[in-house]
């Protein structure tokens, strides 16, 4: 079965996990949700979850989507909610990445999926494996991976979580229950954040929060990596002291930019912008692609944009097999002079 839905409102997380309340604490983790109420978005997903561990009918689960968008933060909510204290008796938690030979499958995995388990309730609990990043693993990990769940169903759940569900042989995913997690709503993103905010008292302006927002893109984890590693910079945070912590090209470097490509000779433009990136340490793939969704703010004929965009997805190809800068900040270059003749050439 696949379930494939929106998030639906919203709540307000609060908690603050323990284990990570030191003044050096990583924030991901000082403020990963502890229960499933505490989980800021995709309540659909949620709801169902939980409705599930509480009826005591949780199925196989297989969790993907986009880093950052609470898969792992879930599970392991719901691994509190089934155990409570008895919680690291009960769960095995694998990186797929890093364990991801079939030897694990047949030595750890069976061999904790075999063992009894003990519980002080009127009914055993079922234990509960966590495989993260499922989507390394091998194909004959995961064939393996096929025939310990069927074996051992009556007494573990397997919970597996990939980016990339592709990846996943039919067979796996045939077994599991199927949720997609989106990424996140900017509405959700800046929610959390203000809480962070709030929490550790910090001083961001609303440009620096929308900036933090914006750069994110639905990555929870990455914002408020983010953000922690704004604040050790700088105790007030601006749109500029985050982009300037991140390496990002500031908005009016984009445009700027975009002004020289859209109306500067070739030799100019390609001089101005290769000054700009030396200065301010910018790389160029960061560049294409800002400028990249600039271009779609721009009037222009549609064959021009579908050109100009295909021609800026190769350069962002070719760059990230780490070809030459110089050479591809070039033929940045060369597509919008490409671009301009075209747009002279339709408006005569």
């Amino acid at each position: 079965m696949e379930i494939d839905v929106a998030d639906k409102g919203k709540s307000v997380i609060s908690a603050v996990n323990p284990s990570y309340s030191g003044k050096g604490s990583l924030w991901v983790e000082k403020y990963r949700p502890q229960s499933l109420d505490d989980v800021a978005a995709h309540r659909d997903i949620v709801d169902t979850i939980d409705r599930l561990t509480s009826e005591n009918r949780l199925p196989h689960l297989l969790l993907y989507g986009p880093p950052g968008t609470g898969k792992t933060s879930t599970i392991l909510a719901v691994a509190r909610k089934l155990y409570g204290v008895q919680y690291h008796n009960m769960i095995l938690e694998l990186n797929a990445s890093d364990d991801r030979g079939i030897d694990v499958v047949r030595q750890q995995i069976q061999d904790f999926a075999s063992t009894q388990s003990l519980s002080f309730g009127v009914k055993p609990s079922v234990k509960l494996v966590l495989l993260d990043e499922a989507d390394a693993m091998t194909k004959d990990a995961q064939f393996a991976l096929r025939r310990v769940i069927e074996k051992y169903t009556k007494s573990t759940r397997f919970a597996l979580i990939c980016n990339h569900v592709n990846k996943i042989i039919p067979a796996l995913q045939s077994r599991c229950t199927r949720f997609r997690f989106a990424p996140l709503d900017a509405v959700h993103v800046t929610e959390r954040l203000k809480h962070v905010i709030n929490a550790e008292r910090l001083d961001v302006e609303d440009s620096g929060l929308s900036a933090l927002v914006r750069l994110s893109n639905g990555d929870m984890r990455k914002a408020l990596n983010i953000l922690q590693s704004t604040h050790m910079a700088s105790l007030k945070i601006t749109e500029e002291a985050v982009y300037l912590c991140t390496g990002n090209p500031l908005p009016k470097d984009i445009e700027q930019i975009s002004y020289w490509l859209l109306n500067e000779q070739y030799s100019d433009s390609f001089k101005r912008i290769h000054d700009m990136k030396t200065t301010k340490g910018l790389a160029v793939i960061d560049i294409v692609r800002e400028v990249t969704m600039f271009v779609f703010k721009i009037k222009m004929p549609p064959a021009v944009r579908v050109q100009l965009v295909n021609d800026l997805a190769d350069i962002e190809y070719r760059l990230s097999f780490g070809c030459n800068d110089k050479l591809q900040l070039g033929s940045v270059v060369a597509s919008f002079t490409r671009a301009r003749s075209a747009l002279v050439a339709a408006a005569v």
